[in-house]
């Protein structure tokens, strides 16, 4: 019964009468209290334009591949974070309450092998569009990154973006194209698939660093902050096993048939 509540799993076997801190001390020993993972829905579409992915990219060396994408970190984090165990006498700690978590900040960062590229903070009241998304990855990825490669890398480097509208348009396309970063090295992404991009687990593991027992930012100076010193604690051993995670994702959504794999 997943996300039953206690009183729903006590009454399917036949046992009434238990108090609910009795019945949460039983089930602690089992089980875990969770939320429910939220995805985009996939259709038959969807679910053939994955496997057709995969199938693409099946032979593909994946440690040439960078891996993009945005984040967005609020001053007070994702709802439900703010749980955890207190001792016997001990006050619960007080929180703001802030409209929108209080403000956040756009973050881009990439990872290719064992290396992170970035993070890069997008400017504070900027919308990304495509002319925006573009002007950015000229300031930061390009010239701060990319240019110190060598002409090997670049040749054998394959960008992956998602399909973001600022990423995905007809002038984003173009402008990437005259950057040379085109045709079998722009990687072609299918829809409503966070779940195969492995940036996604690096988010996780930044988010879970910052907003630890609860914590909450004064400042959008603060929180960025953060970002950056989680960022640099996660060592190149994390990002490589996060790579080389492609292969059995690939092979995840054929044996799904275009299904979600998880995280």
């Amino acid at each position: 019964m997943p996300l039953a509540t206690s009183l729903a799993i006590f009454q399917s076997c036949n046992i009434t009468g238990v108090p609910k801190s009795t019945r949460c001390a039983i089930l602690r020993d089992m089980a875990k209290v969770r939320k429910a993972e939220r995805r985009p829905p996939l259709n038959k579409t969807h679910k053939l334009k994955r496997q057709d992915w995969a199938k693409k990219y099946l032979k593909t060396d994946f440690s040439k591949v960078l891996w993009t994408d945005e984040m967005r970190v609020s001053l007070d984090g994702p709802d439900g974070w703010a749980c955890g165990w207190i001792g016997k006498g001990q006050r619960a700690p007080v929180r703001l309450r802030r409209q929108q978590g209080g403000g956040g900040v756009l973050v881009w960062a990439g990872i290719i092998k064992d290396e992170l590229v970035g993070p890069f903070r997008v400017e504070d009241g900027v919308k990304l569009n495509s002319q925006s998304y573009c002007q950015f990855l000229e300031d930061t990825f390009f010239k701060q990154w990319y240019r110190k490669k060598s002409a090997s890398f670049k040749k054998n480097m394959i960008f992956m973006q998602d399909n973001a509208p600022s990423h995905a348009s007809k002038y984003s396309t173009a402008w990437l194209a005259r950057k040379g970063i085109k045709e079998e090295k722009l990687m072609t992404w299918p829809p409503c698939s966070p779940d195969l991009n492995p940036i996604e687990n690096l988010w996780s593991i930044i988010k879970c660093e910052i907003y630890k027992e609860g914590k909450q930012y004064t400042s959008l100076n603060s929180v960025w902050e953060a970002v950056v010193a989680a960022a640099c604690n996660v060592d190149g051993e994390q990002i490589k096993t996060l790579t080389e995670s492609m292969d059995g994702r690939l092979l995840s959504v054929l044996a799904k048939k275009g299904g979600y794999i998880g995280r």
